[in-house]
């Protein structure tokens, strides 16, 4: 009989250099595992980014800016983010804005100062300013010629007897990044603040709701029986009331209204949900072993909620909080838009779409600003709280 193998087909190594065939995974803790599939979830790592980038926005970018939310400069009022700047003498440039307003700038189109206006003539549309002593005429006349509106040209600028028709540069506003408002306040700057007082609103309210909420469920669901029911009736009758209502009764009771009442409408409204979900954990955690062995060594049941049931809960809660962020954003920015939420000359996205409802058609970027704001806040918040809780979910765990 042959042999199918031979000894020299075989190459035998030294027993120090052998393998076990088990290969056996690192021990990761729950948390370890939770941010192992987290970064597994791409949308969810694309939301915590976002996340990142908007507390950067919203808490450091006020200090790298020169304006303050508050700050208005009403020769700069209306400008938009790209200006037209013409050259009429040497290191002379101007730019004409929307509101028929004749700007001095630099070269790069800085904003320097605003030009007086001599005359205006309506019939034949002309505007004229003083420059020094000179006059500068804005003719708008071109309007009226089909062959120079074909041509897109609206209008020229006629300086010491030359006429020009076509812009220097048309580059960026170099001196409002984001354009200006009504009354020449930086929307860039207002958008950073309005964005920090969404997020400190959203915050705030997340601990409240965390506080109220989480210690009312549990002693609830720890209780059980009638004492259960009454609880969780509160909760029903609460959660009846629409949101409108409770702002309006709060800013009648509250003398000083704007932060403090979005704040303590969100915690006491939003509260309810996270009662439901904490009552819900403790009801199915309180019939486990070791809150059994806890009763029967005689720990007071306190103690058993806050060191047993909250921290082996702790997953859907932080779940709950962080899908709870963008949902109390979007509220916020709801109240200052319909006016029941930050007051001027504080800047909140909610306010700022407010004040450039009435420009839209004019100045449609003043509106679509914050409402792109608190689009990507909502968008990365809810990308992020979606990929938590998928990986804090141990019925989703793979190897």
């Amino acid at each position: 009989m042959t042999m199918p193998f031979q000894p020299n087909d075989f190459q035998f190594i030294d027993p120090s250099q052998r393998v076990d065939n088990e290969q056996v995974r690192t021990s990761l803790t729950y948390w370890q595992d939770t941010w192992r599939r987290l970064k597994k979830n791409k949308m969810a790592l694309s939301g915590l980014i976002g996340v990142f980038l908007i507390v950067l926005f919203a808490v450091f970018g006020p200090l790298f800016t020169p304006y303050g939310y508050e700050e208005q400069q009403t020769d700069f009022a209306n400008t938009p983010l790209h200006v037209e700047v013409f050259e009429i003498a040497d290191d002379l440039y101007v730019y004409l804005t929307p509101q028929y307003r004749l700007l001095v700038v630099e070269e790069d189109g800085t904003f320097l100062y605003r030009l007086d206006q001599t005359s205006l003539d309506f019939a034949n549309k002309q505007f004229h300013f003083d420059y020094h002593g000179e006059d500068i005429m804005v003719d708008y006349t071109y309007k009226l010629y089909e062959d120079l509106a074909d041509e897109g040209i609206d209008y020229s600028i006629n300086f010491r007897g030359v006429e020009y028709k076509t812009p220097y540069d048309v580059t960026s506003n170099k001196t409002f990044v984001l354009g200006s408002d009504n009354v020449g306040r930086d929307i860039l700057t207002r958008t950073m603040y309005g964005a920090r007082i969404s997020l400190t609103v959203a915050v705030i309210a997340a601990i409240l709701v965390l506080l109220i909420g989480v210690t009312y469920g549990a002693v609830a669901g720890m209780a059980g029986g009638r004492v259960d029911e009454l609880m969780m009736r509160f909760v029903d009758i609460i959660d009846s009331i629409p949101l409108l209502l409770y702002v309006i009764l709060i800013m009648v009771l509250v003398e000083n209204t704007g932060l403090n009442t979005i704040i303590l409408t969100l915690g006491l409204v939003y509260w309810v949900g996270m009662a439901r979900l904490v009552r819900g954990q403790v009801l199915s955690l309180k019939e486990q072993e070791y809150v059994l062995a806890a009763r029967m060594l005689g720990v007071p049941q306190p103690l058993i909620i806050w060191r047993h049931l909250i921290p082996n809960a702790m997953g859907p809660i932080l779940v709950a909080m962080t899908m709870m962020i963008p949902t109390a954003v979007f509220t916020e920015s709801f109240l200052s838009f319909i006016g029941l939420g930050i007051s001027a000359p504080q800047a909140s996205l909610g306010t700022l779409a407010n004040d450039a409802l009435d420009a839209i058609l004019t100045y449609p970027f003043q509106l679509f600003i914050p409402s792109i704001t608190i689009a990507f806040m909502m968008l990365a918040f809810n990308f992020f709280g979606d990929g938590l809780r998928s990986a804090l979910d141990p019925r989703l765990r793979k190897g």
